[in-house]
């Protein structure tokens, strides 16, 4: 396996309210995590940063994940956990009004690859040099289009495409979405929308599939363009891709 990951400030935004890692535990299982945070007085990154932290913390402490339902549940109650952890927080402090955050976690062993998402950063895989996305953001112009009253172009401009129908800290229950992915994908993206409200899924995939690159310079390079074209958000990946002929 090798993996990189990135987070940016981008052009716009006075400070990063996102958290981005990537952790290896003792059973040679791997931990992706991208949080973009949300909230007053800076109070983003503080949703952000819990969440990465206490993720963190559990899986270096376990020496595996266990079975595929074991990850599936641990996935589930942790989430919920972190959701009463930002809730919590938000009423114990007066500045933190509107505290939450958006989360996508990988969890990669060599026998499955679980994805859980929470909001609108996104998850994707890479199959036969193709970047194919798992995730579906939880927002109100993607139910909107999955209902057909928009088209993905007009979408993709519209006025509203960040208002969030979920996200950890909003509401009493996390309800993520957890997706068991097809485990002989070469290779796993985590990002946050900083990156894919400025580049398409095919200029994601044209860098990702360039051979001439390192894979951090892939993800250098995504950063720079995302910011080449506005940077108006915060910007984080974490990239991981098997070796060889190794799964994931």
């Amino acid at each position: 396996m090798k993996s990189f990951y990135l987070t940016d400030v981008g052009r716009v935004r006075s400070h990063n309210e996102d958290s981005v890692t990537i952790l290896k535990n003792q059973g040679n299982e791997y931990l992706m995590v991208v949080a973009d945070g949300m909230g007053g007085h800076r109070k983003g990154e503080v949703a952000s940063s819990l969440v990465v932290t206490l993720l963190g913390t559990r899986f270096n402490n376990m020496s595996t994940l266990g079975t595929k339902s074991d990850a599936i549940n641990w996935l589930k109650s942790i989430l919920d956990e972190m959701n009463k952890m930002i809730i919590d927080y938000g009423a114990t402090h007066m500045d933190s009004a509107g505290l939450g955050t958006t989360v996508v976690i990988a969890l990669v062993t060599n026998d499955y690859l679980i994805i859980g998402n929470v909001g609108d950063s996104s998850g994707y895989v890479m199959k036969n040099n193709k970047l194919h996305k798992v995730t579906k953001p939880h927002t109100l112009v993607n139910l909107l289009v999955e209902a057909g009253d928009l088209t993905e172009e007009e979408a993709r401009n519209h006025p509203k495409k960040n208002v969030l129908l979920k996200a950890l800290g909003s509401g009493e229950k996390a309800e993520p979405d957890i997706l068991d992915v097809d485990n002989e994908a070469e290779a796993v993206l985590l990002c946050s929308d900083g990156l894919t409200n400025m580049l398409t899924d095919e200029q994601i995939e044209k860098v990702l599939i360039d051979d001439e690159l390192e894979l951090e310079e892939k993800i250098i390079k995504l950063v720079r363009k995302a910011n080449a074209r506005g940077g108006v958000d915060n910007v984080s990946i974490a990239y991981l891709e098997r070796k060889g002929s190794e799964t994931l």
